[in-house]
């Protein structure tokens, strides 16, 4: 079960930096992208598409074979080189953890060769890049880290079985898809909520030959909001009836009660993209392997610091927080 001595540092937003939207946008630009080197294994799925993943390097780093090694997943639009994917694998570095990100279906750079896209409780494409890291590395505890989208895929995979691992955290989870989704439809023509959907745009553009006689490709890219992208294309691409029957089967907070892997929860009461309403608390406190830390501000996939007093800590607290979790769990 979750250690309940598990100390969570305090959180002291970046001077001038408290509001939530400001923690947000400023991280996602300000994160640092440099000096990882990365090797890429593409494993080939059953249904004849593919999966990259990337393997970072850390210079002066060297990770034993047999170290505890963490997937990570990252959020809507992402990838695995993301800014906060990289400063996640920094702070596992220094803690003597392997890590390695797992790129969604379209998002390494490269489309995918079927119609599938990926979405928020695709957790066949988790669990079969969790099975070739357990081969992989036989003798190595194993962890998963997920960030916002990827946090729900983490959450609903650890609750549906949570095979291979020790111990997990999701950062910025959305515990109830619709109730974030109807938050986004308000941001439609905002930043947040127009960049998803430019980027998902480009995406059904380069793919619109495959996608003929799946999805009416026209409607798709008319679609004002994400909930309206996720009706068009989403659902029915993926076997779901509706954008309503997508988010109701795939809400991490259905899953975390029978979650059974000691898991940290971080989440930020200012995140602009959802309401504090959605979190489960009686199912979450009901539930010993669940570790809830909650702060007054942060954003989403925010959480810079304010660190002069820190002795050189990294400013980005949500990951130097997943990673101390996860040493604690994994090297034990």
């Amino acid at each position: 079960m979750t250690n309940n001595n598990f100390y969570i540092e305090p959180f002291s937003p970046m001077v001038g930096v408290k509001n939530g939207y400001a923690q947000s946008i400023a991280a996602s630009f300000l994160r640092p992208t440099h000096g990882l080197t990365f090797q890429r294994e593409r494993l080939d799925t059953p249904d004849g598409d593919f999966l990259d993943i990337d393997l970072p390097s850390v210079p002066g780093i060297t990770i034993d074979a047999a170290a505890p090694c963490v997937l990570a997943l990252h959020g809507l639009e992402g990838s695995a080189q993301r800014g906060y994917m990289q400063e996640l694998y920094r702070q596992l570095a220094e803690r003597g953890i392997r890590a390695v990100g797992l790129n969604f279906r379209s998002c390494s750079g490269e489309m995918n060769r079927t119609t599938r896209f990926y979405h928020a409780g695709a957790t066949d494409d988790v669990a079969f890049a969790l099975r070739w890291l357990a081969q992989r590395y036989p003798d190595a505890p194993l962890g998963l880290v997920g960030f916002s989208l990827g946090a729900n895929a983490t959450l609903k995979y650890v609750g549906e079985n949570g095979r291979f691992l020790s111990a997990a955290v999701a950062i910025s989870p959305p515990f109830d898809l619709m109730a974030g989704s109807q938050i986004l439809r308000r941001l439609a023509g905002r930043l947040l909520g127009q960049h998803f959907l430019d980027s998902l745009f480009a995406k059904v553009e380069a793919k619109a030959t495959t996608l003929a006689g799946h999805v009416d490709v026209a409607d798709v890219l008319a679609a004002r909001d994400l909930w309206q992208f996720d009706e068009r294309l989403t659902a029915p691409l993926h076997g779901f009836h509706s954008a309503m029957d997508y988010y109701l089967q795939n809400s991490s907070g259905r899953f975390l009660a029978d979650v059974r892997v000691p898991t940290l929860l971080l989440r930020a009461l200012d995140d602009p993209l959802f309401s504090v309403a959605d979190i489960p608390f009686a199912t979450i406190h009901a539930n010993p392997y669940l570790h809830l830390a909650l702060t007054e501000h942060g954003g989403h996939v925010g959480f810079w610091e304010h660190t002069t007093h820190k002795n050189g800590h990294s400013p980005w607290w949500a990951e130097r927080q997943a990673a101390r979790f996860l040493a604690q769990q994994l090297h034990a």
